[in-house]
């Protein structure tokens, strides 16, 4: 596995080229040891890894207590800005989950350090969001008001399910000035227990809309919330854990960490055989269990893919596993989704291209039913 230390640095984005920092997945990596075993820190996204909604994802608050019992330190990182950390402390011991006091960064507190760096300690920011920005900026010494009348220096922007036209329109005549304007993150959607709702980022996008303008932005997919994280928490050896290939593994390859995608959540096996490398993942498996077990390597051809006991070939615009009914045991379904994705991943690299059709995947969800695999 390779060794990548994040390193607090520039929040500017996009970030240069040259960024050392910066490197697209061309395949997946392999680990002889357990993951929890090789890296110092997990940076885990919420919803879709620990839990969805108002409940914990199966088997995670053992595999998370299991991990830390190992040696592998905990961070929770959210880019919903609407709630302090403690809150979600809170509900992560509710769940049961294993967590330290200060083992939650949010992108609202990314969002006041960056919006810190900006404008000097004491200068007043408009605040178009909710209870996590205001805790935010009181740490960074910063004031924060609620309408362009106050003459803000700044204007920082986040979720909250409170906010209306009221809101927006103050924090518009604010950026419409020219002055600082920084988002939490810019997410378009955020799950809900009635489905799915718009995020922070269609709200973001209105006032961009009405001023001609773009904010910094501090949450995934982009490195501020990386860098808080380990100035909060600490490690130099991080493994982003996430269920989002456009937020948590972009924003791992964004500034050089390894990940591992999840199958508990957003994206699907379809998502995952045709991402490009920017937002291919370090490493995958179905769930969190997969952080007490090796990644083996996977010998992958044309027409052929072998992960440890199992194989999966191409027959015809179909990937159908060789010889093997359901998988038997998460090592199994670790072996037959690596299979999978490296085969996939090859033909699109190497074999047929961009425009190849999209795989019928039929046979591997079959195989990998009861994993939670989609």
């Amino acid at each position: 596995m390779r060794d990548h230390t994040i390193r607090p640095g520039s929040s500017a984005w996009p970030p240069p080229s040259s960024d050392p920092r910066r490197r697209p997945t061309l395949r997946l990596a392999a680990s002889e040891t357990p993951l929890r075993e090789g890296y110092d820190v997990a940076m885990l996204d919420l919803d879709g890894v620990v839990y969805r909604g108002e409940e914990a994802v199966d088997h995670v608050a053992q595999s998370l207590e299991e991990a830390r019992e190992a040696g592998l330190r905990l961070a929770y990182v959210t880019n919903n800005a609407a709630r302090t950390p403690e809150a979600v402390v809170d509900k992560l011991r509710g769940l049961g989950m294993p967590t330290d006091d200060d083992g939650v960064v949010t992108s609202a507190q990314a969002a006041g350090r960056l919006v810190a760096g900006l404008v000097p300690k004491g200068s007043k920011v408009l605040v178009v969001g909710g209870e996590g920005l205001l805790r935010a900026l009181d740490e960074h010494g910063l004031v924060a008001v609620t309408s362009a009348e106050d003459e803000p220096d700044a204007v920082v922007q986040g979720f909250s399910p409170d906010l209306g036209w009221p809101q927006l329109a103050e924090g518009a005549y604010a950026v419409a000035r020219g002055i600082p304007w920084v988002a939490s993150n810019t997410d378009g959607s955020i799950p809900t227990a009635r489905g799915i709702a718009p995020g922070n980022g269609t709200l973001v996008a209105a006032v961009a809309t009405a001023t001609g303008r773009s904010p910094e932005v501090a949450g995934k997919p982009y490195p501020p919330l990386f860098d808080e994280t380990v100035l909060r928490v600490g490690g130099s050896r991080p493994l982003v854990v996430g269920d989002r290939l456009d937020t948590d593994i972009e924003g791992a390859n964004n500034v050089g960490a390894d990940s591992l995608l999840v199958m508990t959540g957003v994206s699907d096996l379809d998502a995952v055989v045709s991402a490009p490398p920017p937002a291919r993942p370090t490493y995958v498996a179905p769930d969190l269990r997969a952080l007490a077990l090796p990644q083996p390597a996977v010998e992958v051809g044309a027409d052929a893919a072998r992960c440890g006991r199992h194989a999966v070939l191409y027959d015809d615009g179909a990937l159908v596993v060789d010889g093997a009914g359901a998988a038997d045991d998460t090592l199994a379904a670790v072996e037959i989704l690596r299979a999978a994705v490296a085969l996939a991943w090859h033909r699109r690299d190497e074999v047929a291209g961009e425009s190849a059709a999209r795989l019928d995947l039929s046979a591997i969800r079959a195989a990998l039913d009861g994993w939670g695999v989609r």
